[in-house]
């Protein structure tokens, strides 16, 4: 839960707004649906369509995209259950995707007995809605009950219909949530935690649940038994239920009015307790034993030790004494954690190098016992059980594809299954560099070509950042929609047509831990910005890309780094995607989710705060007679997440001052920005299209048959 509430991002509509110190002229484009910024909507796609996709090159790219996309070459990726794994698949005939189940044994031998549980696309077509999966929560054990989460439109707002796995059907008349953004769990097969919209009065200012019923089998949902309540100016809170030994663990998460501040609420016997005696910066993964595992994003002195931020810890349920299980050194970061029977399993960096690390209790202290896994690449946990020892973990760079292994409880390591290429990484390297900010500090980033490309120099390149919310950039193989301008889409739309992709690692993410985001936050937040001029210029001066051949690339907070590259250095690009962003920094809090993110960025109503976020703040500091590069926005009239405002008004004004733009807006699709593959693929294609555009334009006129 704590790395979905890590990725929003979003908006509630107010009736006046300022922008710096004058009326926004825009604010009408903030009305979702309104019919006039619906009607400008449709003008501006109508001009980047009819620009970029009626070109020979475009048909090309999006074949390119949506053959990777639907690829029949997936690894599984899922849940171990009991004694099964299930798996979400999408591909060319399934574009909206199916939920299957194998027997864990069979899949760890490589030839995996798939049963169909949910085809998706059958179920949107009987029931006339655009559902998009989001994911399934089982009891565990010997349950075969579960709860699937769909979505009409990929929005964020989901509800939630009880599986059985045996009958691989909904429950008759079993337990159903409407249409919200909703956060449960089971706490056992006849009962669950559930947070959700309750009606007048239960969400909070950013629009997520302030309040936890338990909710019993055959009761109406609401007349469920009230549990615990926050106040509307926090963020939410949700329930958490882990297993370990066969016995249950229920918390309530109770994100604080600055997310990255949490309580955590012990359930027991039907009550809400009081809250552990914990840091607030502290993230609860799970439960071994009897002990709490906890990862600190804080100092914490407790037991007569010290412990220092981003230490692992092990806190006993029944006594409250503590121990260190692991503590990274400063070249490391922990950036996952699971827990298995009797292990914890660590995904760590190593300045941003992938390892996992088994953790065992022995003696007086917690062995680490490192997996023998490939080296210089992206190491990450797949699944494992509270139930046995089994681990799946996946190996992959962005030139190696995905591997998936399974680890035995004496660290065997077998492989299971790997992808093949899905495209040409003939003579690709990926080379690891560091620039120098502006206030010193060393800034890693990640150089991925064709080597003769590198050598040559002045090579058309995209610099991809984000830079925020502890979360790292790695360079992955596989694209999924979460990342789908990395690894293979990358590879084979851009790398082999001569380009470079360069991926930094910018403080305010995780590739060093808390350390690392927490170093600009708020009034620090322009060192994040300064990281990635630092690479951009770094880029420049070591010959590898140039002014007129440099491109960036940026969603979500992302968007905002490169709103903030737009004003500050529009000299460094010739070209800027910028993806569901965040740009009018006065109001964001206002916007849907975006009052959850103040801790991040500070609060635009307080003064002070606004006085350091209106130096960086992109949408107040477009300014008449700069250089503006054509920038291509995209977003979804469906993010709930992000509103699609910040956009459009950043596009609109951009216009109005005469600089050129292109804009595409899916009507669907939440904050992914695309419901399904096809759309993906689309949207992908136009993405490398204006790319290979602005920054290859022989590659664009040769394309269309021009010298």
């Amino acid at each position: 839960m704590k790395n979905l509430i890590r990725a929003l991002i979003a908006t509630s509509l107010c009736a006046s707004a300022v922008a710096g110190d004058t009326v926004d002229p825009y604010l009408w484009l903030e009305e979702i649906e309104g019919d006039r910024a619906l009607d400008w909507v449709d003008e501006q796609n109508a001009t980047t369509l009819s620009e970029l996709t009626d070109h020979p090159l475009y048909e090309t790219l999006y074949e390119e995209a949506l053959s990777i996309l639907t690829s029949d070459a997936r690894l599984p990726a899922g849940d171990i259950v009991g004694s099964n794994f299930l798996d979400f698949r999408q591909d060319g005939n399934r574009v909206r995707g199916v939920l299957r189940m194998a027997s864990l044994d069979s899949l760890i031998a490589g030839a995996p007995d798939w049963q169909v549980l949910l085809d998706v696309d059958d179920l949107a077509d009987e029931e006339a809605i655009n559902w998009v999966y989001k994911g399934v929560d089982c009891v565990g054990g010997n349950s075969d009950r579960c709860l699937v989460e769909l979505s009409d439109g990929g929005t964020d707002k989901s509800t939630y219909r009880e599986f059985s796995l045996s009958r691989r059907a909904f429950v008759e008349n079993g337990f159903a949530i409407p249409e919200a953004k909703s956060y449960v769990d089971w706490l056992d097969e006849d009962t669950l935690l559930v947070a959700t919209d309750w009606g007048e009065g239960s969400l909070t200012d950013s629009g997520y649940p302030r309040e936890v019923r338990l909710w019993s089998r055959d009761t109406p949902i609401f007349e469920s038994d009230f549990l615990y309540r926050i106040e509307a100016s926090d963020t939410l809170v949700g329930p958490a239920v882990f297993s370990s030994a066969g016995r249950k663990f229920a918390f309530l998460q109770h994100y604080l009015a600055d997310w990255n501040e949490t309580r955590y609420v012990p359930v027991s016997d039907g009550e809400a307790g009081k809250p552990l005696d914990l840091p607030l910066r502290v993230s609860l993964e799970g439960v071994v034993g009897n002990n709490a595992v906890l990862m600190l994003e804080q100092d914490w002195q407790h037991d007569q030790a010290k412990y220092r931020r981003g230490d692992i810890v092990a806190l006993s349920l029944d006594g409250g004494s503590s121990e260190l299980v692991f503590s990274p050194s400063d070249s490391q970061a922990v950036t996952a954690v699971e827990v298995g029977r009797n292990s914890i399993f660590v995904q760590l960096l190593d300045d941003v190098v992938g390892k996992i690390l088994r953790l065992r209790p022995g003696g007086e202290s917690w062995r680490a016992e490192t997996l023998d896994l490939p080296r210089d690449g992206v190491a990450l946990l797949s699944a494992t059980s509270s139930g046995r020892e089994d681990l799946l973990v996946s190996f992959e760079s962005a030139v190696q594809p995905t591997t998936l292994y399974h680890v035995s409880r004496s660290n065997e390591i077998g492989e299971i299954a790997s992808l093949p290429h899905l495209y040409d990484a003939e003579g690709v390297v990926i080379r690891q560099a560091f620039a120098t900010s502006r206030d010193g500090a060393k800034v890693p980033y990640f150089l991925v070509g064709r080597e003769d490309v590198l050598r040559r120099g002045d090579a058309p390149t995209i610099l991809y950042g984000y830079g925020g919310f502890l979360i790292p950039v790695l360079p992955v193989y596989y694209a999924d929609p979460a990342r789908p301008q990395h690894g293979a889409l990358a590879g084979r739309m851009w790398v082999s047509r001569g380009g470079v992709l360069a991926l930094a690692n910018l403080r305010g993410g995780g590739e060093y831990g808390p350390r690392w985001h927490q170093a600009a936050l708020r009034e620090n937040r322009q060192r994040a910005f300064d990281d990635y001029i630092a690479i951009a210029e770094e880029l420049i001066d070591s010959g590898i890309s140039s002014p007129r051949r440099l491109g960036a690339l940026g969603r979500s907070n992302g968007g905002l780094l490169l709103g903030v590259a737009l004003t500050q250095r529009p000299d460094l690009f010739a070209a800027m995607d910028i993806g569901v962003p965040l740009l009018d920094m006065r109001r964001y809090s206002k916007l849907l989710a975006g009052a959850s993110w103040m801790g991040e960025y500070g609060n635009p109503d307080v003064p002070d705060d606004w006085s350091f976020i209106r130096a960086y703040s992109p949408y107040q500091n477009l300014v008449d007679g700069k250089d503006y590069p054509p920038v291509l926005f995209y977003t979804s009239t469906k993010d709930d997440r992000v509103h699609p405002g910040h956009a459009r008004k950043m596009a609109a004004k951009l216009g109005e001052m005469g600089y050129d733009f292109y804009y595409y807006e899916n009507t669907e699709g939440g904050h992914g920005g695309t419901a399904n593959q096809e759309q993906l693929a689309m949207r992908t294609a136009l993405e490398y299209a204006y790319f290979v555009r602005m920054l290859m334009p022989s590659v664009w006129d040769e394309a269309a048959g021009r010298d």
